[in-house]
């Protein structure tokens, strides 16, 4: 069941992309009287799911959920259409129109790609507001760090004050901070002490093949939330409510300190030392084989941090939501220039439709859903300008030559560009559905 709400989380979201941005094309192309033959949601090689044809052009819905496509007159694209550019160009044609006009044409798509992002940011945070974990709350406690985190250089405990040289507002945003900037440093807060972390190399290539949340987290303490269902902690006396201080003597009254300790006394006898109202109480407690108390921690940062919240109306949404996608833009071209990053070899970690499929949430929940739809926007926009012969990109980078230079470069050229840019583009397609599938054999 999981599996198939995030497929449809992505089909629906990919199909309101390609609708999209195939329909800036579209848009473009009618303002100029250029003739469209075909608009399409995904592609139909043999057979389509139905079409139908309204003022000139087909409309339709193919079987292969890949994407979709306009097709329009006089223009070498995808559909390698090369009898009709045999034929004297006629002035509905692409190729008869102006090159500035040509240009818009090509650009539409990517335009109302960014559009969609803005829209869509606009909209969540007039709808949802902001609210994040501001650092400085995470530091009334320290943080909680995994192994790859030790090994960087951070302790369990460490206040983060700068990352890089840089405070961090917003603390969840810490690990991304590192790997876009390629930051190699952090300033913490150790004890008393000020410590200048230097990270070892190859740190952020780990760092990006990680992908845990739990890299750092904020230290809570260790609040009985509930219990699950066998737990031998409910049968010895343990209560909802009961704060737990330590184990055996020794002093843990941080959740992940605490779990990491109780690992070491898998069945064992242990003595739980608990603050209930004003008692502290000495709980022993028998272990089984899994080593754990079966308590799960109060898990609502709300009730143990104040959370940095922001509401707007839709006056005050709309610069917020231009922002919020002119950083998405910065931020996924550093991602991109990280796929050459000699260090990193982001390339390594290169995904397709499985990995694009997992970041979308187990269960449907729309906030997340329009949010990971806009930055897909920004992805399939930043992408699709790419200079690939193929990609908008290749088309609008010969236009600009022929603007610039002042002649068009030959039919010809145009076919076995087009050629090489699918080329390109379907080995990008298997390396990254490659590593997908690779991933999940290595799990």
């Amino acid at each position: 069941m999981v599996i198939l709400i995030k497929i449809l989380q992505l089909l629906l979201s990919l199909s309101i992309l390609v609708i999209i941005h195939e329909f800036g094309h579209f848009a473009a192309a009618k303002i100029f009287k250029t003739r469209v033959e075909k608009f399409y949601l995904f592609f139909d090689p043999w057979f389509s799911i139905f079409k139908f044809k309204h003022k000139g052009t087909e409309y339709g819905m193919g079987w292969l959920p890949l994407g979709g496509y306009v097709k329009i007159a006089g223009m070498i694209d995808e559909s390698m259409d090369k009898e009709q550019m045999k034929k004297p160009p006629q002035p509905w044609e692409f190729r008869s129109k102006p090159a500035w006009q040509r240009l818009i044409i090509m650009l539409g798509g990517v335009t109302m790609n960014v559009v969609l992002a803005i829209v869509i940011y606009v909209g969540l945070l007039a709808y949802f507001g902001e609210e994040y974990l501001p650092t400085k709350e995470v530091n009334k406690y320290g943080i909680t760090v995994d192994t790859l985190a030790r090994e960087m250089g951070f302790h369990n405990g460490d206040k983060i004050l700068y990352v890089g040289g840089k405070y961090v507002d917003d603390f969840q945003k810490i690990p991304m901070e590192i790997i876009l900037n390629e930051v190699h440093t952090a300033t913490v807060l150790r004890n008393a002490d000020t410590i200048r972390i230097q990270f070892p190399e190859g740190s952020l290539a780990k760092l990006i093949k990680q992908k845990k949340p739990e890299f750092l987290s904020p230290r809570i303490p260790f609040v009985a939330g509930k219990f699950a269902k066998k737990s031998v902690a409910k049968v010895a006396g343990l209560q909802v409510g009961d704060t737990i201080l330590g184990l055996n003597g020794k002093n843990l009254k941080y959740y992940f300190e605490f779990r990491e300790e109780i690992q070491k006394h898998k069945n064992q006898q242990v003595v739980v030392m608990v603050k209930r109202k004003n008692d502290t109480l000495q709980i022993p407690i028998k272990l089984g084989k899994s080593g754990l108390l079966g308590v799960y921690a109060q898990a609502n940062l709300e009730k143990i941090f104040h959370l940095n919240q922001k509401k707007y109306n839709l006056i005050q949404a709309v610069p917020a939501g231009f922002e919020r996608t002119w950083v998405g833009i910065g931020n996924y071209l550093k991602q991109l220039k990280l796929m050459f990053s000699p260090e990193v070899k982001a390339y390594q970690n290169v995904g397709g439709f499985i990995t694009i499929g997992s970041i979308f949430p187990a269960v449907w929940h729309w906030e997340s859903f329009w949010r990971l739809t806009a930055f897909l926007s920004i992805m399939l926009a930043i992408l699709n300008v790419l200079p690939i012969p193929a990609l908008d990109g290749g088309h609008v980078l010969f236009l600009l030559y022929e603007i610039i230079a002042r002649r068009k470069p030959s039919d010809k050229f145009l076919e076995n560009a087009q050629i090489v840019g699918m080329v390109i583009l379907f080995s990008l397609l298997i390396l990254a559905n490659g590593n997908d599938i690779i991933k999940l054999f290595h799990h």
